[in-house]
């Protein structure tokens, strides 16, 4: 597990492809609007079927989840005033939720990957752009 932060504040927990652990970890705190967790269960174990009830939640702030499939990502880390903090790569296995502050992404290698976060997406009300570093400009973390 690692956890990308500035300061204090997080901005990214990367689950890395070998991550293991026994039975239910809940990765992310309950006050999150994205919740995350890692699930590794023995053959025969059986999960009571169930629905979900309505729950009405308030959602402030956007989270998402990628899951890299295939390929290499290079995740560019900023704060909320935009200013450049470090940037992380990402491979095929590995699992990002983006908390906090902003992101951008480079395709080092071809990627598939699968985003998950609230709805319904707003188009560009859902997000600002502003321009992000270039590749001279990359500094690594962990």
């Amino acid at each position: 597990m690692e956890y990308v932060k500035n300061r204090k504040k997080l901005l990214a927990t990367i689950i890395r492809n070998n991550y293991t652990s026994a039975g239910i970890d809940f990765i992310t705190p309950a006050e999150y609007s994205q919740q995350v967790a890692y699930m590794h269960h023995q053959t025969g174990k059986v999960i009571d079927a169930h629905v979900h009830n309505p729950v009405h939640r308030s959602i402030v702030m956007t989270q998402e989840v990628l899951f890299i499939k295939k390929g290499k990502l290079r995740v560019d880390f900023y704060d909320d005033d935009e200013q450049y903090i470090e940037s992380r790569i990402l491979e095929a296995g590995d699992v990002i939720l983006l908390v906090s502050g902003g992101h951008g992404f480079t395709v080092i290698e071809e990627v598939e990957m699968i985003e998950v976060k609230q709805g319904p997406y707003s188009g560009d009300e859902d997000k600002k752009r502003f321009p992000g570093i270039g590749d001279n400009e990359v500094i690594y973390g962990e």
